[in-house]
């Protein structure tokens, strides 16, 4: 490669990063696009330090807290792009997620929090490995983006159903034998058809898991009696037995029935509840559910796979379809969309005769090919026409690295040379989610043209198998990411089914459908829209009844989708808003300004015939307050008590006294169609009740921290991070809290906790392995070498479901108050960034305001107590995902700044192997302790030690004392 083509591409890496890269990784970066190291040596240059210092018209460094950040020089000939680049702001949608590894997705997953990456079964491991899957992790919002400058789809080969007569039990024998070699430790039955189909690309025969009890020479089958936990401080208890064997199936499911299971299996290909298919079924067939399936789920096994994700409850099992590629280790959660993100330039909205609106996405590679072409080019016109042949002086050309198409003169164009075909096309056609049926809508495309066309986006791909690619648009260079696919979906209303709102007017027949614990209210205003909504609501409710199949079903659910929920028993149209793994999200009724958490089996796609004339109609929901009184946090009593005068009540009025720039209307409440006076007002009312004169509400949704408040707040995460152990604040044995006289810590009894409850103290310790042995994990927290912490890779789907059940209980019971004496040293439920999480409090603030520590994530957290509840039993099974960890191999030390941020970049939110040094033993969940080598296995050349790495850093550290 040319000195200036190696530059070229230098600069491509630097500008497709607009926060720079750490010196330490450009290689890599580099190599990942150009197949080559940088040839600093070669070039006679001592580093790649020096070699980069020595071309500052291409690269700008910077010492940034010890680390050298390389950044794209300013060229003037792609200053064009680096302004698009700058004006891109960080997601906020990512929390927790959640950075996403390998593919990153949304953090709202629109997730908020999910995180992509390898499982790793061993130290060395091929990329085609069948242990190579892609698995969401939980919490901080799903960062969701991710540089992916192509789309690629391999999809997995359809596994060959086997007929009854080609069961050879000799072949089926030996497969298993296979497996079994694979698995040394065991595996349960429940798994075996899909790790079969997997491996061999062809299904178990149902037979053959009859047959296998009486195969003794390849395998062993046990079935395990009652699971018992030792006390803690015990041995740790045996590994699970090998493989469990269901009843033998008793009844025979009729054939019609089982098509019928596999047609709503199929529409989810993320997995189903079990519990949740006589409902499903009922509804999609008009038949009665089949008896007795699911006390006896093995009857299912030839046709779906069977998993439980919480050992201690079997009533809740997830059932994967026949074509669904199983992901045990990993859970259902990472099987719906996003699959991929990218940031990209959209470069042309195109329609016409097109089926879909589509548009052409290029990305930023693009300037590379652009750059070479007009200095390497070695032009060489097409090759002309012979004599009495009949030509065309004009061509229309598609540019596959735009995605436009023009007519030009023959004499214009070039031959394109091999050495120009290695990068691929940089153009990729896809159509917008939720909009495929408004291709014709001129109103879409001009809003789309306006939004996209030119601007760098983040992409969000929905299914990898579209043809083309349905997707979802964000513009991240807003204080508010804005989604593109809403935006074009809102220029489809008709603003004559509006009742336009207008200062100092009065309106009658006002209906309230939401009081917020905010002090926000919804209210519903007589309009066109308003009776047209009624009308098609009532079209659909006979529709569902009569004509609903599986088609109904909505399969895949993303943020800003529009359909149908229930709310008191009609149906209504809602908005996804926010996804917690692939079965709950968050919706929000559009028409009641109503939000709720809720299972995607509860979701129902509009009709066809009825999705344009409900798409016209706008909201119906107007979000409004109180003048006299201010929007915060209200107590609990006043918000119940507006509800109970107000909510779902018809004959309500009221006046308009201002509009602000965030469209929230600021009104007089009456509860009557009498006197429209401001003292007979419900404002007045509340404003001069008792209600108000208790603690007021205070802006910005927490109470106001006083100034020492703050400081011990601040002194105390500084003391958590700083520390050498970095590990949550010790709970004092001279503080009373919950646990004190509940006698022997070593044996754990129900106690009674603040709310009176009777709950238990903690949850079985969280087994780990011996030294020597290897596991894989997650590094979901980085401090330093001396202090991260660790989460198991094999078991982390069962956190994504143990989450998604208490985001589905705790956001109902959201407007309760929050326990009135949070106590120190105890376990509770908290909510931080949208989601629930297992916390252990640390300190209670006088402000109102509690630190907690995650104790499934090893994040501190400060929250306010009205965000905390009961964690109740069912939530206490689980072990706590979070190890506390330390790397082995290196001294203990005070580690530098440059040090810490070179170990945090090599493992921070990374699935890696962790080898067992020791484990340091402890009572309570967070004072134990792994001393671990880390490996990172995701290279095919080579495993990566990350202490190897951080002995390079002898000088930059001190010994502790």
């Amino acid at each position: 490669m040319s000195d200036d083509l190696m530059k070229k591409m230098l600069r491509a890496v630097l500008q497709a990063n607009k926060n720079g890269v750490s010196i330490t990784r450009l290689q890599g970066e580099y190599r990942s696009l150009t197949g080559e190291f940088i040839p600093d040596r070669k070039l006679g240059y001592p580093s790649l330090e020096c070699f980069l210092r020595s071309i500052p018209s291409v690269v700008r460094m910077e010492n940034r807290m010890g680390e050298i950040m390389c950044f794209a020089a300013v060229c003037q000939e792609t200053a064009h792009i680096a302004q698009l680049v700058a004006r891109q702001k960080s997601s906020k949608r990512a929390p927790g997620r959640s950075q996403m590894l390998n593919c990153r997705m949304r953090s709202k997953l629109a997730s908020n929090f999910v995180f992509y990456g390898r499982s790793r079964l061993s130290l060395s491991q091929s990329a085609s490995s069948e242990n190579d899957v892609t698995i969401p992790l939980s919490f901080f919002r799903p960062v969701k983006k991710s540089l992916s400058i192509t789309i690629s789809n391999v999809p997995h080969p359809t596994p060959k159903a086997l007929q009854p007569g080609d069961y050879n039990p000799q072949v089926v024998q030996n497969r298993i034998s296979e497996v079994l070699k694979k698995y040394c430790s065991g595996l349960w039955l429940s798994k075996l058809p899909s790790v079969y189909r997997d491996m061999h690309k062809q299904d178990l025969p149902g037979q053959a898991v009859i047959d296998l009890e009486n195969w003794t020479h390849i395998c062993l089958v046990i079935r395990p009696g009652p699971l018992h936990w030792p006390p803690r401080g015990s041995t740790p208890r045996p590994i699970p037995p090998p493989l469990q064997l269901p009843p033998l199936p008793s009844v025979s499911i009729p054939a019609e029935a089982r098509l019928r299971l596999k047609e709503l299996l199929s529409k989810y290909s993320h997995g189903l509840w079990a519990h949740a298919l006589p409902k499903l079924y009922q509804e999609t067939f008009k038949v009665p559910f089949p008896e007795d399936i699911l006390s006896n789920l093995s009857l299912l096994l030839d046709i779906c796979t069977v998993e439980y994700p919480m050992t201690d409850n079997k009533m809740k099992a997830i059932l994967y379809g026949p074509t669904t590629e199983y992901k045990a280790k990993v859970g259902p959660h990472h099987l719906h969309g996003p699959v991929f993100n990218q940031i990209c330039r959209p470069s042309g909205v195109l329609s016409g005769q097109l089926k879909h609106p589509v548009f052409s996405v290029t990305s930023r590679a693009g300037v590379l090919l652009e750059d070479c072409t007009l200095n390497v080019f070695n032009p060489q016109k097409v090759q002309g026409p012979v004599y009495n042949q009949t030509v065309v002086v004009a061509l229309q050309v598609y540019y596959v690295d735009h995605g436009f198409s023009e007519v030009l003169s023959r004499t214009k164009l070039l031959e394109l040379q091999k050495d120009f075909l290695k990068l691929p096309f940089q153009a990729t056609t896809c159509t917008l989610a939720g909009l495929e049926q408004f291709s014709s809508e001129l109103s879409v495309l001009q809003t789309l043209e306006s939004l996209a066309v030119g601007k760098i986006l983040l992409v969000e791909l929905l299914q990898h198998d579209a043809d083309p690619p349905q997707v979802v648009l964000y513009d991240t260079s807003h204080d508010d990411e804005v989604n593109i696919n809403v935006v074009c979906l809102k220029a489809l209303q008709d603003k004559a089914m509006e009742n336009p709102l207008q200062v100092n007017s009065t309106y009658m027949n006002v209906s309230v459908t939401n009081v917020c614990s905010d002090g926000t209210i919804f209210c519903q205003l007589p309009s066109r829209g308003r009776v047209k909504l009624n009308e098609i609501l009532d079209k659909i409710e006979a529709f569902f009844i009569t004509q609903v199949t599986s088609e109904s079903l909505v399969s895949t659910p993303f943020c800003g989708k529009c359909c149908l929920a229930r709310y008191k028993g009609r149906w209504s149209r809602v908005e996804i808003t926010n996804l917690h793994g692939s079965r709950v999200l968050d919706i929000k009724f559009v028409d009641l300004g109503v939000p709720a958490s809720v299972e995607v089996i509860e979701l129902r796609e509009i009709p066809p015939s009825f999705l344009h004339e409900l798409m016209v109609i706008p909201p119906q929901a107007i979000k409004c307050c109180l003048v006299e009184l201010e929007v915060g946090v209200w107590t609990p009593e006043a918000v119940l008590w507006l509800r109970g005068a107000v909510l779902n009540s018809m004959d309500c009025s009221m006046k308009i006294s201002t509009l602000d720039e965030d469209k929230l209307v600021h009104i007089y409440l009456f509860t009557s169609k009498g006197s429209q006076d401001v003292t007979n007002s419900v404002n007045h009312q509340m404003a001069t009740s008792d209600l108000w004169k208790q603690p007021g509400p205070q802006k910005d949704g927490l109470p106001t921290l006083s100034f020492l408040d703050t400081v011990v707040a601040n002194m105390v995460d500084q003391l958590t991070l700083d520390s050498p152990a970095c590990s949550p604040i010790p709970v004092s044995t001279n503080t009373p809290s919950p646990l004190d006289g509940a006698g022997d810590m070593s044996n754990p009894t129900l106690v009674t906790s603040a709310w009176g409850e009777k709950q238990l103290v903690l949850p079985p310790l969280l087994e780990l392995p011996q030294a020597g042995q290897n596991m894989d994990v997650y590094v979901s927290v980085a401090c330093h070498p001396g202090h991260f912490v660790l989460q198991p890779w094999q078991d982390l789907y069962k956190l994504v479901v143990l989450m998604g059940e208490m985001v589905l209980y705790y956001n109902q019971r959201e407007e309760t108050p929050g326990p009135g004496d949070v106590q120190k040293g105890e376990v509770y439920a908290a909510k931080v960034d949208h989601n629930w999480h297992r916390v252990l409090v640390n300190r209670v603030l006088s402000s109102g305001l509690v630190s907690v520590y995650e104790l499934d994530y090893g994040k501190h957290e400060l929250v306010s107590c009205t965000l905390l509840q009961p964690l109740i039993e069912s939530f206490r099974q689980l072990p706590f995902q979070g190890i506390t960890a330390q790397l082995a191999g290196v001294e203990q030390c005070v580690w530098s700044e440059a040090a810490t941020i070179v170990f945090r970049n090599h493992v921070e939110k990374k699935p890696l192997v962790a080898q067992v040094e020791c484990v340091v033993e402890a009572e309570l969940p967070w004072d134990r302790k792994m001393i671990v080598y880390l490996v990172d296995t995701s290279r095919e050349e080579t495993d990566i030690w990350v202490h190897n790495i951080m002995a390079d850093f002898p000088e930059e550290q001190s010994t502790a004392a």
